[in-house]
């Protein structure tokens, strides 16, 4: 047995404070839905937070529900700007970079191929290279990216870290194409070995299919359901039959920030890639998705019809997850049905008030890790 680590001396949920407790994190893609979770989970831990992203393309958007520029020095900023965002980061003088800013749907990198390569990979490449001018003090980036990484052959065998990236479409392609950026600066820049002399660590993040209260995305399941059982309509469903890693917001954002954490105490040991992911029993079909969402919901209907045409979509993609829990000490504190059941429920009583909703789904969550 070696010596105890300060987060289990501390227990989770202090060490997290411990480690954000005053902290400078800077941001970006806060506007989006992911974001604006992880924006309030991190005012909760008690870090000053700068956001950078877009403008919300909804008023109905998270962000603005919980009235988010508030909670945050909110800068709208694309990240395409290489100086705009340089000059961001540099003012920021952040603890941590996180990065979630994306074009993250697939069926719109269909439409817009381009400019989700801009977005993901040359986003990716100005948010890591304006950490280059940053000196001083000890700084920690983790670059999220998506489970589509990697070159998915459709096999029941979950993807481990070290498998070969690629990507069919260009969404799941440009976050691959991040991924080895990514790597490349830090081979290059940011090598573990020569921490001391840079100061700076950097890590990816790979997460499943999140589900969660907020979300408002055109083409994907739990919008999409719940538009139609808000306008009592029957919901169209793509491709039933798909297994998906879902998991709840808040099982990644935890994931996101454990990582930060142990990075902050090893720094050259967790520079690395990591899975996020259900448990690989944990593994549910968008139909049976949908099913577990009315049954909670308590009413709606949904049909299965044969579309012709339809961009492909990988219809089975599982993760590994054994490095996270034995290197981090993480595992998903939701199941998928859990997960399902959380979501639906912030959709049926956000409306009072939006903030407190999801700030008590936040606290709940801290309390469930003990």
């Amino acid at each position: 047995m070696g010596r105890p680590t300060k987060m289990e001396k501390l227990g989770i949920v202090d060490s997290l404070r411990n480690a954000y407790q005053g902290k400078k994190v800077f941001l970006t893609g806060h506007t989006g839905f992911k974001g604006a979770w992880m924006l309030l989970f991190l005012r909760e831990l008690g870090a000053e937070v700068t956001g950078y992203s877009l403008a919300p393309k909804h008023g109905n958007d998270l962000f603005h529900l919980i009235d988010g520029s508030t909670y945050c020095n909110h800068i709208e900023g694309d990240i395409r700007n290489r100086k705009r965002l340089a000059d961001a980061i540099e003012a920021a003088d952040p603890d941590f970079v996180f990065h979630l800013a994306a074009q993250a749907l697939v069926l719109d990198s269909y439409d817009i191929p381009v400019e989700t390569y801009d977005t993901n990979v040359m986003g990716t490449i100005h948010t890591v290279d304006a950490m280059r001018s940053l000196n001083g003090k000890p700084r920690f980036g983790i670059i999220i990216t998506t489970d589509k990484v990697y070159e998915n052959q459709e096999r029941i065998e979950p993807y481990a870290e070290n498998e070969r990236l690629g990507g069919f479409d260009p969404y799941s392609n440009s976050k691959a194409c991040a991924e080895l950026a990514t790597q490349s600066y830090r081979d290059s820049f940011f090598n573990p070995a020569k921490f001391d002399s840079h100061q700076t660590s950097i890590a990816t993040a790979r997460s499943g299919n999140v589900i969660g209260g907020g979300d408002w995305s055109a083409n994907r399941i739990i919008p999409d359901l719940v538009r139609a059982l808000q306008n009592g309509e029957e919901l169209v469903m793509r491709n039933p039959s798909a297994i998906r890693p879902w998991q709840h917001v808040l099982d990644p954002i935890y994931a996101y920030l454990l990582l930060g954490t142990r990075m902050q105490e090893n720094p050259i040991r967790f520079a690395d890639a990591f899975n996020f992911g259900p448990r690989p029993s944990d593994e549910l079909t968008v139909q049976q998705l949908v099913e577990i969402a009315i049954d909670r919901w308590g009413s709606g209907t949904y049909n299965t019809p044969e579309l012709a045409n339809q961009p492909h979509e990988a219809k089975l993609l599982k993760l590994a997850i054994e490095k996270a829990k034995e290197q981090l000490g993480w595992e998903p504190q939701f199941t998928a049905a859990e997960a399902i059941a959380e979501t639906i429920d912030w959709y049926a009583t956000y409306k009072g008030n939006p903030y407190q909703t999801t700030l008590n789904q936040i606290q709940n969550y801290l309390t469930r890790l003990g």
